[in-house]
């Protein structure tokens, strides 16, 4: 069975990238500038040195 809470954070898209969203971004955002949390909207791309060990995650 798959970890659940790597399922629920990670994507794969069509050509196989892993994306996942940034950190700190849902609350505690009243001290934040409005440039840190426009920057936080964009997703991420998983680094390939950890791609490996996701992907075991997401397939079991």
């Amino acid at each position: 069975m798959a970890k659940k809470s790597v399922v629920k954070r990670i994507r794969i898209t069509k050509t196989g990238k892993l994306i996942r969203r940034r950190m700190a971004q849902d609350h505690f955002r009243a001290g934040k500038s409005g440039k840190e949390i426009r920057r936080k909207r964009d997703a991420l791309r998983v680094s390939e040195s950890d791609k490996r060990r996701i992907v075991q995650y997401l397939s079991r």
